[in-house]
């Protein structure tokens, strides 16, 4: 199981921490009796039991059609409904995917569009596509969000013009609404294969509905495992019921804690480059939920050693308002040794019979050494590999946090007032009609 240490928080001990039992304990009683504020947006607290084999075959059998089918699947959808999806696939698939020989392996190259409004990136998209065997799969709860909208709108039409209308149908499935909105009418309309996003689940917390389980089964991986990782996080944290020994509870209140503090940006850090899109995935999470009402946490992530060359000073010697969170992955997939060389002229044969990843867990040390010296709190997560287990329980986890942190913050962790903000000027500068 993962694990949580919060020992080189800085600022607080143990016994700190016991003086918010009452405080945690309260937050956590709302979380899991569904008596706090959005409570209507708690379906995901549940997922892992409820997700039964028959979705779980549908959703694969889908996958299998898809991958006989296509080169290529693209994921049309933008924030919750393409994140949690993509931060699974980028963590598990080879890094270079897409290249022979690795691009002729038997799951589809999954790629992504509607997540921006970038003419050149469609376009260059459309350029690939005219050259391969491909099939869409697009999310969205009411289909007129903008981004996806426009994107699949393209798309759709191009793959009629490659396919003819009633192939390219069979190239295309929906993931909406059970009952209502314009992609659940064109779904309808023209015959495409459809999956449900419950109503009871936000766009953020959705990777384990079908939003994220249909890519992440097209791209090749085990979405059972993924459950069954979810299952048991889900299991610990509400069968342990203690501060003492729940660690989403330990969490949740060392982040409120620190946040009281005056630390208000939380850095959250991966010495492992597959986990840029998973970080991605957490700041949209925390900064949805918690950013409202003038408070939060502003969310942000690094990916070191690489961003130890760039950002490392200002972390080390800036100004003190930041804490760190690290994904401390203990194991790697692979081995690379490191060749003996005569002439030593690049001084490394001391590390000789080192593993590369020995020497990344021994520059994480050495970095957290470093930043806590320099009055930066620390807290880690500890996960044992990256593999789906592990990752379907950091993904409950964080969930189960973030809800607990919004309610320390006495807000409806489950909306997101503030998006709308941006879209009302867009429609009103692009004349979009009442």
């Amino acid at each position: 199981m993962i694990q949580f240490n919060y020992s080189q928080n800085l600022l607080f001990s143990d016994a700190d921490m016991q003086q918010h039992q009452e405080e945690i304990s309260k937050v956590y009683q709302q979380l899991t009796t569904k008596s706090g504020k959005g409570n209507d947006f708690l379906g995901w607290l549940d997922l892992p039991e409820e997700t039964d084999e028959v979705l779980l075959n549908q959703i694969q059998s889908c996958a299998n059609r898809l991958e006989r089918q296509s080169e290529i699947v693209v994921v049309i959808g933008i924030g919750g409904s393409y994140l949690g999806a993509r931060a699974v696939i980028e963590a598990l698939q080879h890094s270079y995917k897409g290249f022979s020989p690795f691009s002729d392996n038997h799951a589809p190259y999954v790629t992504y569009a509607g997540n921006n409004i970038s003419e050149d990136n469609l376009c260059e998209l459309l350029e690939v596509l005219d050259h391969k065997d491909y099939s869409l799969i697009v999310i969205s709860k009411s289909g007129t969000t903008t981004e996806p909208a426009i994107a699949f709108r393209i798309l759709k039409k191009h793959c009629e013009d490659k396919y003819g209308k009633e192939w390219a149908k069979q190239r295309i499935v929906a993931i909406t609404d059970k009952t209502r909105g314009a992609l659940k009418q064109m779904a309808d309309a023209n015959g495409y294969e459809t999956f449900v996003i419950p109503d009871d689940v936000g766009g953020r917390y959705s990777v384990l509905t079908p939003v994220g389980l249909l890519p992440i089964a097209v791209a090749g991986f085990d979405i059972r495992q993924l459950i069954a990782g979810a299952r048991a996080m889900r299991h610990e944290l509400l069968s342990q019921t203690n501060l003492n020994d729940n660690i989403a509870q330990q969490y949740a209140l060392i982040r409120y804690l620190l946040y009281q503090s005056g630390k208000k940006i939380e850095l959250m850090v991966a010495y492992n480059p597959k986990l840029a899109f998973f970080i991605e995935w957490y700041k949209q999470l925390f900064g949805e939920s918690e950013g409202k009402e003038g408070k939060g946490i502003f969310p942000t992530g690094a990916t070191f050693s690489t961003d130890l060359h760039s950002l490392g000073q200002y972390i080390q010697e800036g100004e003190r308002h930041l804490f760190e969170t690290v994904l401390s992955i203990q194991q790697s997939r692979f081995q690379v040794p490191i060749p003996e060389d005569a002439e030593n002229l690049d001084k490394l044969n001391y590390l000789l019979g080192k593993s590369i990843q020995e020497i990344n867990l021994t520059a994480e040390e050495g970095t957290r050494m470093a930043h806590v010296d320099g009055k930066v709190p620390n807290l880690r997560l500890i996960v044992p590999k990256v593999d789906e287990n592990n990752l379907g329980q950091l993904i409950y986890f964080f969930e189960f946090s973030c809800a607990l942190g919004g309610y320390l913050l006495d807000i409806n962790p489950f909306d997101q007032p503030g998006v709308e903000a941006y879209k009302k000027n867009m429609f009103r500068l692009l004349g979009k009609p009442q």
